[in-house]
């Protein structure tokens, strides 16, 4: 698995999970006997530090992920091209400043080891024979923000920095508006959740329902590793996106019923109620993108609710999208529409 985060992005600091039902803690699992020993290299101090293009070989010679991936060597004519560049933004006095904020921001790295630790250890709950990856840690100067594979994650702190920041991506204000530090270890959790080695998925089913349900196995995967992280971290919406949705469920439905979205495979409807979009316009001003995902969601709480003494495991191979979306017999109650 080598994935990059695209659209698993997220939006608001942490808040306490029971201001309302729909943001209680989850089932939290037994860890208890479970040890993580988990391998933490912070590397923010080390590519400011180069002082010579040699030394830059060098570092990426003992860190071919990060230069192949992370850096996208590929993306470059030649090595000589791509030494040239890198060491020219790392030589760059800005990247100091950069530096300072990052430390600021994420200390000594201990409370993001805390949340890896909890959720991998939910993860070997779930599935013994997880290995826990290496994780890393740097600065970037805004080129990369994750990569997740079996044996390593690498995060790109400079892009968590928050609001505040000095330096930030340069992407629309919506999706920057989710990069904050609390938002690290749930996305890491999604792009687990979303990996077809657990969530198994029917490749040849293009529908539109087939692509809800399977994310919304990712967010029901992602938040069983981080129980009390509340739904609207998850899914990537603001508190009042939230609301709005779990408001309008029905509202929702009527128009994915009126579009016949459910069994549809263009990608005109895909677009509309799965891509990365602000609004999801067709429904309303208020209405969140990428609202499909969510009702997908809803659709796979439903149908575990139906089905409690299946183990998540065993939900996460459930292939049969059609068979969640029946047994679930999630139909929104009618309530005054707001969008």
């Amino acid at each position: 698995m080598r994935l990059l985060v695209v659209f698993l992005v997220f939006t608001i600091v942490f808040s306490s999970c029971n201001n309302s039902v729909q943001e209680e803690c989850v089932y939290a699992p037994n860890t208890e006997g479970i040890t993580v020993d988990l391998q933490f290299e912070s590397l923010e101090d080390a590519l400011p530090a180069i002082n010579s293009k040699q030394e830059l070989i060098d570092f990426f010679s003992h860190h071919t992920t990060m230069r192949d991936y992370f850096f996208n060597r590929q993306a470059y004519p030649s090595d000589s091209v791509f030494i040239n560049d890198l060491y020219n933004r790392f030589s760059n006095p800005h990247l100091d400043t950069l530096l300072m904020e990052t430390k600021n921001v994420f200390g000594n790295g201990a409370q993001l080891k805390e949340e890896l630790t909890v959720a991998f250890s939910n993860i070997k709950s779930y599935y013994p024979d997880f290995q826990i990856p290496r994780v890393q840690t740097a600065i970037t100067g805004l080129e990369s923000d994750l990569f997740v594979s079996d044996s390593l994650i690498i995060i790109g702190l400079d892009y968590y920095l928050g609001q505040n920041a000095r330096f930030r991506p340069n992407m629309y204000e919506y999706m920057l508006r989710r990069y904050n530090k609390n938002f690290i270890v749930p996305s890491i959790m999604l792009l687990y959740g979303i990996d077809g080695r657990y969530n198994e998925t029917d490749l040849s089913d293009r529908t539109v329902l087939a692509e809800m349900i399977t994310y919304g196995k990712a967010y029901y995967f992602a938040k069983h590793m981080m129980p009390c992280v509340p739904d609207s971290v998850f899914i990537g919406y603001t508190a009042e996106e939230m609301e709005g949705a779990r408001a309008n469920q029905d509202r929702i439905w009527e128009k994915l019923v009126e579009d016949e979205a459910f069994y549809s495979t263009s990608q005109q409807i895909k677009q509309r109620y799965i891509a990365e979009r602000p609004k999801t316009y067709e429904i309303g001003d208020q209405a969140p993108g990428r609202i499909g995902t969510w009702v997908g969601w809803q659709i796979v709480n439903k149908y575990a609710e139906r089905n409690s003494d299946l183990t998540l495991p065993q939900l996460m191979k459930v292939k049969n999208v059609k068979a969640i979306f029946t047994e679930s017999k999630y139909r929104p109650a009618e309530k005054n529409n707001i969008f």
